[in-house]
């Protein structure tokens, strides 16, 4: 497993990762999740050994990376642009690291991965004939080639328009549990860190905030500025924190973060309020009430109803959209 213990990294004396800490067992994907500047493709960099450690431990199943220059640590790296070559058509492409490797039967080794990532038939193409989908999965077979104890990924999808970031998530996630991959992915995109990741950790100026299982986080955000960050519209603290806890049921007395979907429009309800505004999305209503007791909240309330602007709502709380803080931050 990769484990680093109290890691830091600067650059010119200021520090960019500091006292990291955090484990990955085999056959797991962790995604690494912050805004930019946060440290987190630093902290890829320095696991790669391509950014010298300050301080603290990389370890690879015990024992200390120190010294262990890159191409010898067994790790594989796929960047955001997935840097193929362009003279070089989608087999060859594939194929690059298992020539540089002398692996015996290249051709159907090379043949296993393209139909891994769903490109049967692309062999013979050029990287500007593809898709930035399809191109992206070209560098994903490459990484995949000579079967990395470690995948580095960053920002893979970044440069992907969302509807095809979205899928290609999916498919992603697909195929490193099929290849059984271990996997550290950074990333600034909350659905894409939950479609693709078993564990996640959160950074923030160069710390990691929150770690552990991917529903672990999401049910129990750490503090008020993590529960923003993983998409959570507001955070309430004090006698509007207690409103929502009573009409959920949930446990604890710490503030409350809540989902923009978490006020549900409904015939009866513990929650009431006059709706302030009200846009229709070809999913749901979207509306702006002000909760009595709390104030301004979101809420949705189903298709076909006609909430407007003056009318007093009925409202139930899906408690899976809200989660009370650890911390008051």
């Amino acid at each position: 497993m990769l484990s680093l213990d109290h890691v830091h990294v600067a650059y010119d004396g200021v520090p960019a990762v500091v006292d990291a800490t955090l484990d990955l067992p085999d056959g797991q994907v962790l995604a690494v999740l912050g805004p930019s500047g946060s440290g987190k493709s630093t902290l890829l960099r320095a696991i790669a050994g391509l950014e010298p450690v300050g301080s603290g431990r990389i370890c690879w199943d015990g024992a200390d990376l120190a010294g262990t220059p890159t191409h010898k640590r067994g790790f594989a790296l796929m960047f955001q642009d997935g840097q193929l070559f362009g003279h070089l058509t989608v087999a060859r492409n594939v194929g690059y690291a298992l020539r540089l490797h002398r692996v015996r039967d290249t051709d159907a080794r090379v043949r296993e991965l393209l139909a891994l990532v769903g490109l049967e038939g692309y062999a013979d193409r050029l990287p500007a004939t593809l898709s930035g989908g399809e191109r992206q999965r070209v560098a994903l077979a490459r990484s995949l080639a000579v079967q990395p104890r470690l995948l580095l990924l960053d920002e893979p999808l970044s440069a992907l328009d969302a509807g095809l970031r979205e899928r290609l998530a999916s498919d992603l996630r697909d195929i490193l549990r099929e290849a059984g991959t271990t996997a550290l992915m950074v990333t600034h995109d909350q659905e894409e860190a939950f479609t693709v990741a078993d564990r996640l950790a959160v950074m923030r100026a160069g710390r990691i905030v929150q770690q552990g299982d991917i529903a672990e986080v999401w049910r129990a955000p750490t503090d008020p500025e993590t529960a923003l960050f993983l998409g959570y519209a507001r955070v309430l603290d004090g006698p509007e924190a207690a409103v929502v806890r009573a009409a959920t049921g949930l446990a604890g007395d710490g503030p409350v973060a809540v989902r923009r979907s978490a006020l549900v429009v409904a015939a009866a309800g513990p929650l009431s309020g006059v709706v302030l505004s009200a846009r229709a999305t070809p999913e749901q209503i979207r509306l702006v009430v002000d909760v009595d007791g709390i104030g301004e909240l979101d809420a949705v309330a189903p298709l076909g109803t006609h909430p407007g602007a003056g009318d007093r709502v009925s409202m139930v709380v899906d408690a899976s959209r809200v989660a009370v803080l650890r911390e008051a931050g």
